[in-house]
């Protein structure tokens, strides 16, 4: 759910992505299924999971660095955690073609070309003007699906 700051309250899907054109903060939830445990101590057995509070944190300070967000709080629950983030849209428009393709680089493969950029390989004019249509869809990605990235890593 979003606050328009009108007092207005929309709940976009994860398959909507998010609008950052409202407001640049969200609230995202993510829980555990199954009687799952992502931190604390489970009662019935006595296992503790208190262990994985530091990869969560670990795992969201890493995903803020790669996606242009900024986490202002969060916190893990037993079986869910809470994150405000922050789009930081003007980040994300800013950033340099090699940038954008390190950060993507850090989580996921990449395509031929920008991994042929990123080794600083000679492109053709032709792969130069796919790789720019591919580095703009992932400087959108890294802004309007990044709280879902980020909240769904890391429970």
């Amino acid at each position: 759910m979003i606050n328009s700051g009108k007092g207005i309250v929309v709940k976009l899907g994860r398959t909507q992505g998010n609008n950052v054109l409202p407001t640049p903060y969200y609230r995202c939830v993510s829980r555990c299924v199954r009687r799952s445990f992502l931190c604390g101590e489970d009662r019935f057995t006595g296992q503790s999971y208190e262990h994985r509070r530091a990869w969560v944190e670990e795992s969201l300070l890493f995903l803020s660095s790669v996606f242009a967000i900024d986490v202002c709080a969060y916190v893990a629950m037993s079986n869910h955690t809470h994150v405000v983030d922050c789009v930081d849209k003007d980040l994300a428009d800013n950033l340099l073609t090699e940038e954008v393709i390190r950060r993507w680089h850090l989580l996921y493969q990449g395509t031929l070309l920008s991994q042929k950029y990123q080794r600083g390989d000679t492109l053709s004019k032709g792969e130069m003007t796919s790789l720019e249509e591919t580095v703009t869809i992932y400087r959108q990605s890294i802004t309007s699906n990044s709280l879902n990235n980020v909240v769904s890593l890391t429970c």
